[in-house]
C-alpha cells in the first residue's frame, strides 16, 4: 500500500507519495484537470500498488475525488481546520501541506468529512442556487430603497414593488443616471422573480416525494422551502449518532475555551454547512410566535436583556428545533409538542 497526500490549487496539484514505513517514494505536481489527473493515475500506476489518498476539503476537491477513485485509488477528503489542529507547521508549503496529508493518511488519521452521493448533490444544487437568486433580488430592492432615501423621498407603500409602488417608481422622474439605476434594477428584479418561480416550482414537485419533506413541513416555522432545503443540507439522518451531533453540525453551538478551573463559552462555533444554519435560524424565526415556542422565547429573550435577547432567544429556538427534527426523522414521525 503506497499513500499520497495531494494539495489542491486553482492550477497545480502537488503530491507527495509514501510507502508503508514513511519513506519518500515519488514527489511531483500535475494539472488539477481531467487530462491532468488520468496522466498522474497512469504515472504512479508503475508503481503496481494500491493506494490511499488524502486531500484537503476545498472548491475542486470533490471532482479530484470522483475522478481518483475512479481510476481505482481509495481517497478521503479531509476537514482543513481539523488537519491544521493535528499537524500545526512553522513553515507551510504547497509541498509541505502534501506530505503531512500523506502521513496522516499512513497512519490512519486523516479528519475525512462525510460526502453526499449525487442525489444529495443535486439538491443542496438547487435550494442553495435558490437562495443565491434571492439575496441578489433582496440586494437590488434594497438599492432602490436606497436611491430614494438618497432623493428624499421615502417609501410610502408597503410594497414598493407591487401594483402602487410601480406606479409611484413610474412617476418619480429623478435625474441621471439615478432614474436609470432604478429602471434596470426593476428589469432585473423581475427578470430574478420569474427564474425563482421556476426554482420553486421544481423543488415544490421535487419535496412531495421526498421522505424528509413532509415530515419537516409539520415543525413550526418551516414551509416546503425551508424544508427542503434542511432535507437537502442533512442529506441521511443516521450519520448523526444523537441530536447533540446533529445541533454540533449546524454550527449553532457555542465555542469552548476550558484550561484547568478557566471555562469560557465563546461566540457560535458556525461549523458545518451554513445554509442549513440559516435555514435553521430563519425557523426559529417564525416559530418565536408559535404556541410551542412562545413562551420559551420570551423568558430566554427577558433574562439575556435588550441587546442581545432576542438573538440569543432565536439560537436557542433553532437548537431546539435541530433536536425535534433529529428525532423526527430517526422515527419517521411527524412533529409533536413535548408530552404530546
Amino acid at each position: 500500500m503506497l499513500y499520497a497526500g495531494l494539495d489542491l490549487s486553482r492550477k497545480c496539484l502537488d503530491f507527495h507519495l509514501l510507502d508503508g514505513e514513511g519513506a519518500t517514494v515519488e514527489v511531483g505536481a500535475a494539472p488539477p484537470d481531467a487530462d491532468g489527473l488520468r496522466g498522474l493515475t497512469e504515472r504512479l500506476d508503475r508503481h503496481r500498488a494500491p493506494i490511499r489518498a488524502a486531500i484537503e476539503s476545498m472548491n475542486g476537491a470533490r471532482f479530484v475525488h470522483d475522478r481518483l477513485e475512479l481510476a481505482g485509488w481509495q481517497v478521503e477528503i479531509a476537514d482543513a481546520q481539523k488537519v491544521k489542529g493535528l499537524a500545526p507547521l512553522a513553515c507551510k508549503t504547497d509541498r509541505i501541506d502534501a506530505w503531512v496529508l500523506a502521513e496522516l493518511a499512513r497512519r490512519d488519521l486523516v479528519p475525512a468529512i462525510w460526502l453526499p452521493d449525487p442525489l444529495v448533490r443535486a439538491e443542496r444544487e438547487r435550494a442553495r442556487w435558490r437562495l443565491h437568486l434571492v439575496r441578489h433580488r433582496s440586494s437590488l430592492k434594497q438599492r432602490v430603497h436606497a436611491v430614494l432615501l438618497t432623493h428624499g423621498k421615502p417609501c410610502p407603500v408597503s410594497d414598493l414593488f407591487g401594483v402602487r409602488g410601480r406606479q409611484l417608481l413610474a412617476q418619480l422622474g429623478l435625474p441621471e443616471p439615478w432614474q436609470g439605476t432604478i429602471e434596470a434594477s426593476l428589469r432585473l428584479i423581475d427578470e430574478l422573480d420569474h427564474e425563482i418561480g421556476e426554482c420553486e416550482r421544481e423543488l415544490r414537485h421535487l419535496g412531495a416525494d421526498h421522505r424528509y419533506v413532509p415530515l419537516l413541513c409539520t415543525v413550526p416555522g418551516i414551509s416546503w422551502v425551508l424544508a427542503y432545503t434542511i432535507a437537502a443540507e442533512l442529506g441521511d439522518i443516521g450519520r448523526f449518532a444523537s441530536p447533540r451531533k446533529l445541533t454540533g453540525y449546524s454550527g449553532l453551538c457555542p465555542r469552548v475555551y476550558q484550561s484547568g478551573e478557566r471555562d469560557l463559552r465563546g461566540p457560535l462555533a458556525k461549523t458545518g454547512p451554513r445554509y442549513l444554519r440559516w435555514a435553521l435560524v430563519e425557523a426559529a424565526t417564525h416559530a418565536c410566535t408559535h404556541p410551542v415556542y412562545r413562551d420559551r422565547y420570551q423568558q430566554t429573550k427577558t433574562r439575556i436583556g435588550k441587546q442581545r435577547g432576542a438573538k440569543v432567544a432565536q439560537i436557542d429556538l433553532a437548537r431546539r428545533l435541530s433536536e425535534a427534527i433529529w428525532h423526527m426523522l430517526s422515527r419517521g414521525e411527524p412533529f409533536a409538542p413535548k408530552g404530546a
